[in-house]
């Protein structure tokens, strides 16, 4: 009977927190974009809800709650699942998604997807060479063998994001880095963006014309075709009509100057935003907030290089070393190593969240104006 409430409990809690997923997908991660696969939503709502599921257990093993066999029964059950999803499923479907991008792919896009899927199955599990992984007591498909690269794997992410945010993180919240925009600017740049559009129908509308005439003639039934025909086009031009040819290569020129010059102003825009939300409250506090991650961060990379230079070893991060300061001038009873722990890992769990959702807007933001302009 306590398993089944215990059961009851551990679902309730993936319910709730695949919903949480689900809405920090997209209110957070891509609140300015529009998702237009939801398998991906669905693999994210829950990878997420498996993973703080997994981080409820430990929290359920500290504080003692739950039975010791339930606990364990989902543990083995979550890792499983979710090892199954991060070494076979998110593989499989980032692959097929992109050879479904590739036209010339297209039809045999089930077999190829499985070529790629074998070839990241080929390098994930020559991960493990260079390290000691493999051991007699295990099988090679063990649970042991997979959890040991995806922990390798997942330690470097770890690292790329942490550093990636101690860079994206002040340049995002902090005004130093903002850069004077006026509303003259937007306006100067919207206005060339308006003239290539019209520079761009107009020569749109001379090509159709242009067509239309060929077409009454009967010039576009009577041309050559081949290769010496296109020669012939490029180099010659009938009575009457314009080299079609270098017109369309003048509109390819402008419509790649007026996609530039969209990015451009919208960049602006945003910049102005960003220029208007640092006045606000709002604003202020995260801009205090980054240059206290700036500190933060400077500060660890400073001790890390003198303890890899010195071969030292850090006994005293700068939180704990914080809290003991104001402890001993304040001279209050306070558990400095349970709660520099704790703080310890909000602070990083707050640098990595927010590095993850700067580097999915990073890499996304080009492609997403790309498909606003076109």
């Amino acid at each position: 009977m306590s398993f089944l409430i215990d059961s009851s409990i551990m679902i309730t809690s993936q319910i709730l927190f695949f919903g949480f997923g689900w809405l920090f997908f997209m209110r957070q991660l891509f609140k300015d974009y529009e998702v237009r696969q939801y398998v991906v939503q669905v693999i994210f709502s829950v990878t997420f809800a498996f993973s703080c599921t997994m981080f409820e257990l430990i929290i359920f093993e500290i504080l003692g709650v739950l039975n010791s066999s339930s606990r364990y029964f989902h543990w083995k059950m979550n890792l499983c699942v979710i090892l199954l999803i991060l070494v076979f499923m998110v593989p499989f479907y980032i692959g097929y998604f992109i050879v479904s991008n590739i036209r010339l792919l297209h039809k045999q896009r089930l077999l190829f997807s499985c070529l790629l899927w074998l070839t990241f199955m080929y390098f994930f599990w020559k991960l493990g060479d260079p390290f000691p992984i493999l051991s007699p007591k295990h099988g090679i498909l063990s649970i042991e063998q997979l959890i040991s690269r995806v922990g390798v794997i997942g330690v470097t992410l770890m690292a790329l994001l942490s550093g990636f945010g101690a860079v994206n993180c002040p340049y995002t919240y902090m005004s130093y880095f903002l850069r004077n925009v006026t509303d003259t600017d937007i306006l100067a740049l919207e206005r060339r963006l308006l003239q290539t559009m019209d520079m761009i129908i107009s020569k749109k509308k001379r090509m159709a014309m242009t067509r239309r005439t060929m077409f009454q003639k009967g010039e576009v039934h009577n041309r050559p075709s081949g290769f010496w025909g296109m020669i012939k086009s490029v180099t010659t031009s009938a009575p009457g009509s314009e080299n079609l040819t270098l017109i369309q290569q003048e509109v390819d020129a402008l419509e790649e100057l007026s996609r530039q010059l969209f990015l451009e102003t919208a960049d602006l825009y945003a910049t102005k935003e960003r220029i208007e939300y640092s006045k606000t409250f709002k604003g202020k506090y995260f801009n205090f907030l980054g240059y206290f991650f700036s500190i933060y961060c400077v500060w660890k990379i400073f001790m890390a290089t003198i303890n890899i230079v010195f071969d030292r070893v850090g006994k005293t991060d700068p939180v704990t070393r914080g809290i003991e300061i104001t402890v001993n001038y304040l001279g209050i009873q306070f558990d400095v190593k349970f709660w520099s722990q704790h703080i310890s890992f909000i602070l990083v769990g707050i640098i990595i969240v927010t590095s993850i959702r700067g580097l999915l807007i990073t890499l996304t933001k080009d492609c997403g104006m790309e498909e606003t302009v076109n």
